[in-house]
């Protein structure tokens, strides 16, 4: 891990699990000062519990889909360490269902926090990042530039978000940067190892559509995000990178010239 503090501060929301506890861990290691925001306090310290030895990580309980909450945090964090650097807007919920199956509930989560909460954050967070030529990143999904089955309400919001990101990326380019990575299905939770594992039934149809034949695992995805927030990005913006094993090379057809077996 590297020992040297950037003195550059980041802040990663839904920080408690899989993708975004793997972000801060990766900034850590990169010297950086990392806020973990989320709604549960738990989830949180236990990120940062699980961190190299010399991280510095700080949870901070907040909900992104709740605006003056967002927006205390957003100052709170900037007024503490003197500037904010990066904000990786991570925080994310995926309920599955169709469009006449999804229920209204399940409809106004993935709303609130997948595009209330990616909004809210970097209004909040923009004149800091301002300040600093800081720079955003969001984490969208391969569902945000194609569709998937049973995924409706998720797949539109993460299309938001794409779009959004073009948006701030021509807004505020003179100041800041945006981009955004979309990951593949990931291996952020148990479930989807189980689901995804060697002789599941799973298994082979998922393989034979990604091209690398496996799901990413959360430390993949953040290497991309820390690139991104990174001086090597320093003339990226506004791209949006596919982190999904080549799954959207293919326009879906099944390899017909695959051996039989």
């Amino acid at each position: 891990m590297n020992q040297q503090n950037t003195g550059r501060v980041a802040v990663v929301t839904g920080a408690g699990t899989g993708i975004g506890a793997a972000t801060a861990h990766r900034f850590a290691a990169d010297g950086y000062t990392v806020v973990l925001v989320g709604r549960t306090e738990a989830t949180l310290k236990q990120t940062a519990q699980t961190a190299p030895d010399g991280a510095d990580l700080h949870p901070w309980v907040a909900d992104v889909s709740d605006l003056a909450a967002v927006t205390a945090a957003m100052d709170g964090v900037a007024e503490r360490f003197g500037r904010l650097d990066v904000l990786v807007n991570n925080a994310g919920i995926a309920i599955p269902g169709t469009a006449d199956q999804t229920d209204l509930d399940s409809y106004r989560a993935m709303v609130a926090t997948n595009i209330d909460g990616v909004f809210f954050a970097s209004r909040a967070a923009l004149p800091h990042l301002q300040t600093v030529g800081g720079c955003i990143v969001n984490v969208g999904s391969v569902a945000g530039l194609r569709g998937e089955w049973n995924q409706a309400v998720y797949n539109m919001t993460k299309g938001a978000v794409t779009n959004l990101t073009n948006s701030m990326a021509l807004d505020h380019g003179r100041r800041i940067r945006v981009n955004a990575v979309h990951p593949g299905v990931t291996l952020s939770k148990q479930m989807f190892r189980d689901a995804l594992a060697e002789g599941a039934p799973l298994h082979r149809r998922f393989a034979d559509r990604v091209p690398m034949g496996r799901a990413a695992e959360p430390a993949e995805i953040a290497a991309v995000i820390a690139f991104l927030a990174g001086p090597d990005a320093a003339y990226v913006n506004g791209a949006h990178i596919p982190v999904d094993g080549g799954l959207t090379a293919s326009d879906g057809q099944a390899n017909l010239y695959a051996a039989e077996g």
